[in-house]
């Protein structure tokens, strides 16, 4: 009987892992964390340091620590066999990039206390998520490759010892730097190897930003970092024995959880049309609003007005659903099957029809943001406030 369950769970998890563990590159292990990059670029880490970028990991992101324990309960894996998977993002310089069927099995029998997978996860230096060397170490970005190929995957890592930047005459005593163009010229290259081609287990996409993306003077940087300004890069007396003055830009990798930046994201108009209140919502942004992720959501709270007096009041909400296998709802990372898509496109519009009310004479609008839908956070049980707030964008008052 013992035989027959062993062979029952060999044949089970032989369908959910691929190959054996494979090791990552290794690395500079000087530089793991931010702890000596702090000595020479104080203000660059302290400005990353507040960024999602910091909290790429399963301890610092709740989002990401529920999504990966609800894909772990509805699979079946071990929970540091979704980690490593996932850790082709967030964590890409895990010395494991893949874990197979006898880490599975190990696992399930309690044998795999002390495997490289398990100590490659607890890796104290993953912590800080994206962190300096996470980009700074990259050496080339393969772009030939197939799109499901992302993260770690994607990218050949420099020789120990080498770090990449901007800057063809940066000098450090500490280790050599060498320009590359994802940094001086396209930053693209860079932010889309991951942020592009997010894929559920079954293979469905479910947010693209690298195919939204529309020709623009517009670089990633100069809306997620900042535009080009002078400061100081590196605090070493390189200059005449002072810290060379440069062309910068911030790194504190604003993105959806940032308030402002949403601020006028969006515009609105709106046309009365016989009995009917077309609303139109404009994007000048170089990719879709809102972009990165599934079950995002923006909403339209739209009161009709006669003069000063509230007629009625309606709410239209924008996001995405997703439904498994079996025809459940789900979070993308497990979906099959998704709902159409309902952000508002790259430098286009969008328009929604509403029943205009008799009598009105105006229609306030506000359009607001929220991280996450009500069925996705209701999923995966969270709690923090900020996945239940709406962030303002704009308003419009239209009258007919």
């Amino acid at each position: 009987m013992m035989i027959k369950k062993l062979l029952a769970l060999t044949l089970f998890l032989t369908t959910l892992y691929a190959a054996a563990p494979q090791a990552a590159p290794k690395l500079n292990d000087k530089f793991a964390d931010s702890t000596n990059c702090k000595k020479c670029h104080m203000h660059i880490v302290k400005q990353w340091s507040h960024s999602y970028h910091a909290k790429s990991h399963y301890n610092s992101d709740e989002y990401f620590r529920r999504s990966i324990d609800y894909v772990q309960r509805k699979t079946r894996k071990p929970l540091n066999a979704v980690k490593v998977q996932c850790a082709t993002c967030h964590n890409p310089r895990i010395s494991v990039t893949s874990t197979g069927i006898d880490y599975a099995i190990d696992s399930v029998m309690e044998l795999a206390k002390d495997s490289e997978v398990n100590k490659a996860v607890a890796n104290h230096a993953l912590a800080e998520g994206i962190n300096c060397l996470v980009c700074h170490n990259v050496n080339k970005v393969h772009e030939n490759l197939p799109e499901s190929q992302r993260g770690i995957n994607r990218i050949e890592w420099n020789p120990v010892g080498i770090m990449s930047g901007p800057f063809e005459d940066a000098k450090s005593p500490y280790h050599k730097t060498q320009e590359r163009d994802f940094f001086s010229k396209d930053s693209k290259k860079l932010c889309l190897v991951c942020h592009a081609n997010d894929r559920s287990e079954s293979g469905l996409v479910f947010a693209n930003t690298k195919d939204e993306y529309q020709s623009s003077d517009k670089l990633c940087a100069d809306c997620h970092m900042s535009p080009k300004k002078m400061g100081i890069a590196s605090n070493l007396p390189i200059d005449n024995g002072k810290p060379k003055k440069r062309m910068i830009r911030e790194h504190g990798f604003v993105g959806a959880h940032t308030k402002w930046l949403w601020e006028d994201a969006l515009s609105i108009s709106a046309q009365a049309t016989g009995s009917e209140l077309i609303i139109t919502l404009h994007n000048d942004n170089p990719h879709n609003i809102p972009t990165g992720f599934g079950s995002r959501e923006l909403i339209l709270d739209i009161t009709f007005m006669s003069g000063s007096t509230r007629m009625n009041s309606t709410t239209i909400s924008l996001t995405q659903h997703y439904k498994d296998k079996r025809g459940k709802k789900t979070i993308p990372h497990l979906a099959v099957t998704a709902t159409p898509d309902q952000s508002v496109p790259a430098k286009g519009e969008k328009q929604i029809t509403v029943a205009l009310l008799k009598g009105a004479g105006n229609a306030v609008i506000t359009l607001s943001y929220r991280l996450v839908n009500d069925e996705v956070k209701t999923l995966l049980k969270l709690k923090e406030a900020q996945w239940s707030e709406k962030k303002f964008i704009t308003k419009s008052n239209i009258r007919f």
